[in-house]
């Protein structure tokens, strides 16, 4: 028991709906529009000291749950699931404890029995049936906005900076209590906490990649003359020159290999042009054999040698459920690294990666803050590389999202490209908050996140929210 644990005395709850300015294929899908859920959460510390936290996630559909239900069946039942998640949470009689602690007991101790709740009692009423149930994944995304909020809460509680609690002043149990090492591995986590893993000197600048969709335009002459009318860039060509980039990570089909392959040379083209170092392949969990990456690879390595150098790494193939596709990646992870991406949901999926030969593994917030520090933990201590990846985040989910980057430690920068799909919708913090809604020579700045929490000086953002839907009072 630590003086520094909360206990939640409030929940509010929004949906702020956005509009992309430009499509944005996910696999099979495409998405033009989503709701950003966003939580705040008022807690109370063992002292008496009170404070409130925030959290965001857009709840991207195509992502979370590709399925044939229709976009509307799919964006109604997250939203259910959100007010679910908010109502247990004003009920949860818990002791109290830190974030992280408070996390990984929802995660582990309610999260799977409301996902089955919610079925049963709302399934049929969504027009979700049993064989289209709720993913997992998806119930995390759900769940992920409150408890980013959480660890916001705890810092603004306890009047401290979030990333400085990770450590045994304020954490009651160390990482024994949450890991276990893989049996072969010469690792141990007792006596070791969370910072033992994190920079402790976070860099205020990141590399900054940029999302190539697979609708997006490549030239200039695609645009037929017709210019943005918001003065944002359509084609590929002019967003490197604009925003002067290093790193581009380049979206495919995973089942259309004259395509995706074609799509690699464009790209590469323009980049070996623009001045771009680095690029990324993600081919969204639509590979089912590696075969069909290789052969990419190999084919890139004797026609396209530049491009096939500048590949960083291969981002998630192959279905993101390792338990019912147990696929042998080594092959592909032998030419270039390999991050698993959707698979990473929590780091016992990420063990099973590393025996199946993926060696690195794309972390992302909207899987939890904590499940995020946990796999974090886990792949570094197993010497596994790490990346960040974006949903696409906007206003606040852009804040935790790059200070995880920044002090992860990641094989390069962080994707961030709320600022290609959707700018505006981030005008308020943007007025905060410059550097990490906008792209200058090719990065991101953290320089203006100051005081507790995540530092996201909500009281400067001034944003007008909805009525919220669900509130229960402090």
């Amino acid at each position: 028991m630590k003086p520094y644990d909360i206990e939640i005395t409030g929940v509010q709850l929004y949906f702020i709906p956005v509009r992309t300015r430009v499509p944005l294929k996910f696999g099979a899908e495409t998405l033009t529009e989503v709701t950003c859920a966003r939580a705040c959460i008022q807690t109370r510390n063992r002292n008496g000291e009170t404070g409130e936290g925030w959290g965001e996630t857009p709840l991207s559909v195509q992502w979370v749950w590709p399925s044939p239900l229709s976009y509307e069946t799919r964006e109604k039942a997250l939203q259910a699931f959100c007010l679910m998640i908010a109502g247990e949470l004003t009920e949860w009689a818990t002791e109290p404890g830190h974030a992280f602690e408070l996390g990984y007991r929802f995660i582990h101790e309610r999260l799977p029995e409301l996902k089955e709740r919610f079925q049963k009692e709302q399934g049929a009423e969504s027009g979700v049936s049993d064989s289209e149930s709720l993913p997992y994944l998806a119930a995390l995304v759900c769940f992920s906005l409150f408890d980013i909020a959480l660890h916001d809460a705890y810092g603004m509680t306890n009047r401290v900076p979030t990333y400085s609690t990770y450590n045994a002043t304020y954490m009651n149990a160390d990482l024994s209590a949450y890991l276990e090492p893989a049996a072969e591995a010469d690792v141990r986590f007792d006596g070791r906490y969370p910072d033992h893993f994190l920079a402790a000197q976070p860099p205020q600048e990141l590399v900054a990649w940029h999302l190539v969709g697979g609708k997006d335009m490549l030239y200039r002459h695609e645009l037929n003359g017709s210019e943005p009318e918001d003065g944002y860039p359509y084609a590929l060509e002019d967003w490197t020159r604009q925003d002067g980039l290093y790193a581009l990570k380049i979206k495919l089909t995973g089942n259309d290999p004259a395509w995706d392959y074609d799509r690699l040379v464009q790209v590469g083209a323009i980049a070996q042009a623009q001045g771009v170092q680095w690029l990324t392949a993600d081919f969204n969990c639509q590979v089912t054999a590696p075969g069909y990456v290789t052969d990419i690879l190999d084919r890139l390595m004797l026609e396209h040698p530049k491009v096939y150098q500048s590949i960083l790494y291969v981002e998630q193939p192959f279905p993101y459920d390792l338990h019912a596709h147990p696929i042998d990646v080594r092959s592909v992870s032998a030419r270039k690294p390999l991050f698993m991406d959707e698979s990473a949901h929590d780091w016992e999926v990420v063990r099973l990666g590393r025996e199946l030969g993926w060696t690195g593994v794309a972390l992302k917030t909207c899987k939890t803050q904590t499940g995020a520090l946990l796999s974090l933990v886990w792949a570094k201590a197993h010497g596994m590389t790490l990346m960040v990846q974006d949903l696409t985040n906007p206003m606040l989910a852009q804040i935790p999202h790059v200070l995880l980057a920044a002090y992860a430690g990641t094989i390069m920068g962080v994707e961030t490209n709320g600022m290609q799909f959707y700018p505006e919708a981030s005008s308020y913090e943007a007025a905060v908050h410059p550097g990490l809604y906008s792209r200058e020579n090719g990065t991101v700045k953290l320089d203006t996140l100051q005081g507790y929490g995540f530092g996201y000086r909500i009281e400067r953002i001034g944003r007008t929210l909805p009525a919220p839907a669900f509130s229960s009072p402090s």
